[in-house]
């Protein structure tokens, strides 16, 4: 009953503190660990209020009823074994009786055993890799928020900077096993419905989980300070039924069975400087401008230039193949597997030709195969 009251007194006094859809307190969530950290959370919430009242209103009557103008003596004891002994063991049994149900919670988050299907998550500067194991179903996701918006040249939308091309689909109703890794720094893959909160590190696995109770679209982002662009790497989770969520898989696979049916007809074809530059320049903004800048002049001291750089306008083998497979030690990824090779032909025609490069090399999809193809002989 006090318990009931105290939180019947907050929900009065502060009824936006408390609230499950306040944006000042923790969310309830759609997951069965969700709403016990939730709970968990609002209980300690209320002791801590409980303690707090309960001590200032006994140090506010003793100042008020113990103040020199009534003529009160003060004591001239030093200390009190009662005392002791009871301000430490009201205390321990406080926190004994936060740690059990916080101990059992923890565990609970931990148990990744049993899972129905896993998915690895690997981050990289600044997008996030998904893999369906044992589905040969896999994808990277990119934020997808218009340049436009975050230039202020346009009205902000209602998921600004929390929207992606492809977001990650489940099943509700089962459990998700996460692999969480890292491509290059720490990174962390943060969705607040979920109660999941895990680091991705490069060269470790960190294992979550989740089992989700509501289909519906649930957003998060990376919480761990990741450089340039850690503030435009979202995270967005579709859960759908399982039958849905099985429909979705099976379009994935007959999706990438059709990518590479396209891709080897585009073996076959030359393709206009027109639509490779349009093409590449698509690409350009989405994949290479947040370090390279849009107008090719990067970051000095940071990301090199394309404009005028000798990769771009030098020995055009050199330019694909650190297209193709990034740079050591730097932020310059491998994009052999983020793109296709209509997407790879167009961005290295673009960087080529953009910019004032003006080199005039037409690159075709055949050519890119063809460096992949004399790397495996």
């Amino acid at each position: 009953m006090k318990k009931l009251s105290s939180l019947m007194l907050l929900c009065l006094l502060f009824p936006q503190l408390v609230s499950a859809n306040s944006k000042y307190n923790l969310r309830q969530g759609v997951t069965d660990i969700s709403e016990n950290v939730y709970q968990l959370h609002m209980t300690i919430f209320i002791i801590c209020c409980v303690i707090g009242v309960v001590v200032f209103a006994v140090m506010f009557w003793a100042l008020l009823k113990h103040r020199k103008s009534k003529g009160v003596t003060p004591a001239t004891f030093h200390e009190s074994t009662k005392v002791e002994i009871l301000w430490t063991a009201i205390p321990f049994v406080i926190l004994i009786a936060m740690a059990v149900p916080a101990t059992k919670t923890l565990i609970a988050m931990e148990d990744t055993s049993k899972a129905d299907i896993t998915i690895k998550v690997t981050g990289s500067q600044w997008k996030w890799h998904y893999e369906y194991m044992g589905h040969d179903v896999g994808f990277y996701s990119l934020l997808s928020t218009p340049q436009e918006q975050i230039k202020n040249a346009q009205n902000k939308g209602d998921n600004y900077l929390l929207e992606v091309d492809k977001p990650l689909v489940i099943p509700t109703n089962q459990k998700v096993r996460f692999l969480m890794t890292s491509d290059d720094v720490i990174h962390s893959w943060w969705v607040p419905d979920f109660a999941v909160k895990k680091d991705a590190n490069p060269g470790f696995i960190n294992e979550a989980w989740t089992r989700v109770n509501e289909p519906g679209t649930y957003r998060g982002q990376c919480a761990e300070l990741c450089g340039k662009d850690h503030g435009f790497m979202p995270v967005v989770v579709e859960a759908k039924p399982p039958e849905e969520f099985d429909a979705w898989l099976a379009e994935q696979k007959q999706a990438k069975q059709a990518q590479a049916q396209a891709d080897a007809e585009l073996l076959e074809q030359i393709l206009s400087e027109d639509e490779l530059m349009a093409s590449g320049e698509q690409v350009y903004i989405t994949r290479c401008a947040a370090c390279h800048q849009p107008t090719g002049l990067g970051l000095p001291g940071v990301f090199p230039a394309i404009k005028g750089s000798p990769i771009a306008t030098g020995d055009i083998n050199d330019h694909i193949d650190i297209v193709l497979h990034g740079k050591p030690g730097t932020a310059m990824q491998a994009f052999v597997g983020q793109l296709t090779l209509k997407e790879l032909a167009a961005v290295v025609t673009y960087q080529r030709n953009a910019f004032g490069n003006e080199t005039g090399d037409i690159v075709q999809p055949s050519v890119i195969q063809a460096y992949i193809d004399g790397e495996e002989q």
